[in-house]
């Protein structure tokens, strides 16, 4: 039987998760990162992503998670994200707006902070993937 760990994803309003978990999947500031029981610790940046949860159950479940931070300690990981969504309650048609919206704000790069429209369409863009999931 794998190891299992304690897992939550705490976003500003709730708990949007909490359980026992033997592997999640996500997206750092570095890149792509799995984590299994007994993994280094350590604390980083995430980036917008489908993170994928595979339940001590060995089922797996699909979220959209936002930038934040992953704290990875002994027996528990933590996220603590901007926002967190599951599958079902995507609106795929407001994602598809805002990712329009990102991109066009883009090509126009005159008075645009570009660091957070490039935010916004990783935002879409996960939230539309997690949806395809």
């Amino acid at each position: 039987m794998a190891k299992i760990f304690k897992f939550s994803i705490l976003t500003p309003e709730k708990t949007f998760f909490t359980g026992e978990a033997e592997e999640i999947n996500t997206i750092s500031a570095n890149g792509g990162i799995g984590i299994l029981a007994e993994h280094t610790p350590f604390v980083g940046l995430l980036k917008p992503a489908v993170t994928k949860i595979k339940l001590s159950d060995g089922s797996i479940k699909n979220a959209f998670t936002s930038t934040g931070l992953l704290k990875v300690a002994e027996d528990e990981v933590q996220m603590v994200v901007d926002a967190a969504e599951w599958p079902e309650d995507i609106d795929v048609k407001r994602a598809e707006g805002a990712k329009e919206r990102a991109e066009a704000r883009l090509n126009n790069t005159d008075k645009v902070d570009v660091v957070r429209a490039e935010i916004a369409l990783q935002r879409a863009v996960a939230r539309i993937k997690t949806k395809g999931v």
